[in-house]
C-alpha cells in the first residue's frame, strides 16, 4: 500500500532525540567534584576511638570516628549517596578478616524511619559487605517499636531497642550497623541472637561515636 500527502510525511518524521543527562558526583565532605570521598578528605579522617566492646559482642570494628565521619552517614542516612555506602563497604571489608562460615546480618532501624527514608542504611551496607567478602547476607532480626537511639540518653538507650529473631539464626554472625555509640542497639541485637542459638558474634559499624557525655 502506498502512503501519499500528510500520512507519509508524518511516518518519515524523525523521532526526537532523547538526551542524557549525567549528573556529577562531588566529595561529601569539601564539595569537590569527583569521588564521594576525595583522596584528602579521605586521608584526614580518624579512625574509631577505642572504646568498650558492647555486651555480648565477641569482637568489635568500627572504621572511623563519628566526629569526621558524620557528614558521610547523614549523606547516607538522609541523602540517599550510594556512593559514599560504596565507599564505606570497600573501607570496611578491607579492614576486617570476616570468621569463617559467618552470615552477615545488620541491626535493623524502625519501621517508620525505613518509610521514610525507602530504605535501611543498616541492611545496604551489610549487603555490600557481604558481596565483597562473599557470604550470605539474611534479615536475621526483628525490631519491636520504640523510639529511635538517636538524640535519646545513655540510660535510655539501655533500654531500646528490642529485637527478636525473625528466622533460623546461624552459630556465627557478622552484624552490621552504621554508628555504634553506647553499644546498646549491638547488645540488644546480640541478646535477641544468642538466645536464638547464636555462639559467635562480631560487630561491624562504619563509626563509632563517644557516648554521649563522654566527650
Amino acid at each position: 500500500m502506498r502512503l501519499t500527502g500528510a500520512v507519509a510525511n508524518r511516518c518519515h518524521t524523525p523521532l526526537p532525540t532523547v538526551g542524557l543527562v549525567l549528573l556529577e558526583t562531588s566529595c561529601v565532605l569539601c564539595r569537590q567534584p569527583g569521588a564521594a570521598v576525595c583522596p584528602p578528605c579521605a586521608a584526614s579522617l580518624r579512625p574509631a576511638p577505642p572504646l568498650a566492646r558492647p555486651l555480648g559482642i565477641d569482637s568489635c570494628v568500627a572504621l572511623l570516628h563519628y566526629d569526621d565521619a558524620r557528614q558521610l552517614v547523614t549523606a547516607l542516612k538522609n541523602g540517599d549517596r550510594r556512593d559514599v555506602l560504596g565507599w564505606l563497604a570497600a573501607r570496611l571489608a578491607s579492614e576486617v578478616d570476616p570468621p569463617p562460615g559467618a552470615v552477615v546480618g545488620w541491626a535493623p532501624t524502625s519501621a517508620h524511619r525505613r518509610r521514610t527514608r525507602g530504605y535501611d542504611q543498616a541492611e545496604l551496607l551489610a549487603r555490600a559487605l557481604a558481596r565483597r567478602w562473599r557470604r550470605p547476607c539474611q534479615p536475621l532480626l526483628r525490631r519491636g517499636r520504640g523510639p529511635a537511639q538517636a538524640g535519646q540518653p545513655a540510660a535510655a538507650r539501655r533500654h531500646n531497642p528490642v529485637f527478636s529473631a525473625a528466622r533460623r539464626v546461624p552459630a556465627h554472625v557478622i552484624l552490621v550497623d552504621d554508628v555504634i555509640t553506647t553499644g546498646a542497639t549491638m547488645t540488644a541485637a546480640a541478646r535477641a541472637l544468642r538466645a536464638a542459638g547464636a555462639t559467635g558474634l562480631m560487630a561491624v559499624a562504619a563509626a563509632r561515636a563517644p557516648a554521649p557525655g563522654a566527650r
